[in-house]
């Protein structure tokens, strides 16, 4: 065997037994916190300018909200880190507000002045199978560890592009990941060529999952800032068991099987697309 064979030998074989050990020591390294939360917020084109601000403005109150706080200090590590994102179709995923610690009042403050500090944009299409996958894909760049890993969801329309939003639910849900929601039915009317009726429906049939998963729907933008504040409190406090609430926003648990076809969105687009394109 060649002096060189043998270096490569030993080398490979050197690396091998060092991989384990960095990935220890990796994992070691990663710090504790009670929930590793993605919030994923749909832009897309069918949201009014106004109604995008309204969306940051209430992610914004709810997160500074005394009862988020509070429900943040009463878990095990009394922290929890989030990171934030906005989606529309299978392209358009901008983070916001990157993997940030909430420990104080002060640090939730610092993330409602970053979703401030610009404006949202919009873009085309509604892709939730993909915003999905994205926000999955989040939790692998986090250098924190969790005692549960959640992607908060919310929209105001079915899955038109990507993926069949069950199938990518459930392959999210195969990881370990909760998908809570928050289906935004607030159009005051004004329906578009691609709305289900009753998203509410959709969003339990086709898009939550994971143990206790669960979503708040959203019927009037006036309800917005509460329902956001009260998801993350149940989210936090690691239970949907009712609470005092002075609104009476439902709570709404995931279906374990479904009865709705959750291809709606896509066979809207595909019989009605000639006629208009908004999103």
């Amino acid at each position: 065997m060649s002096h060189l064979l043998c270096t490569w030998r030993i080398l490979t074989f050197g690396a091998i037994i060092a991989l384990p050990l960095f990935n220890s020591q990796k994992a070691q390294a990663a710090e504790e916190v009670d929930v590793e939360l993605v919030l994923a917020v749909d832009v897309s084109l069918s949201m009014s300018p106004a109604e995008l601000d309204i969306q940051r403005d209430g992610y914004a109150a709810a997160l500074t909200d005394q009862r988020v706080i509070d429900a943040i200090a009463q878990g095990a590590n009394g922290r929890i880190a989030i990171t934030y994102f906005e989606w529309a179709g299978t392209t358009t995923h901008h983070v916001v507000v990157p993997w940030t610690v909430i420990e104080t009042r002060q640090d939730a403050e610092r993330i409602a002045a970053r979703l401030s500090s610009s404006p949202p944009g919009s873009a085309r299409r509604t892709s939730i199978s993909s915003a999905l996958e994205f926000g999955a894909d989040l939790f692998a760049e986090s250098q924190f560890r969790g005692t549960k890993r959640v992607i908060d969801i919310s929209g105001d329309g079915p899955n038109n592009q990507g993926a069949p939003v069950h199938f990518t639910r459930d392959a999210v849900v195969a990881q370990g990941i909760i998908i809570n929601g928050l289906p935004l039915m607030t159009n005051g009317g004004l329906v578009s060529a691609y709305d289900v009726q009753d998203l509410d429906r959709y969003y339990a049939d086709c898009v939550i999952g994971g143990p206790g998963a669960f979503m708040v729907p959203v019927n009037d933008w006036s309800q917005f800032p509460e329902a956001v504040r009260r998801k993350l409190v149940l989210e936090l406090a690691g239970s949907t068991a009712p609470e005092a609430d002075e609104t009476h926003l439902p709570v709404v648990l995931a279906q374990d099987q479904s009865g709705y076809d959750c291809m709606a969105g896509e066979k809207l687009w595909r019989d009605r697309s000639g006629m208009w394109d908004v999103r």
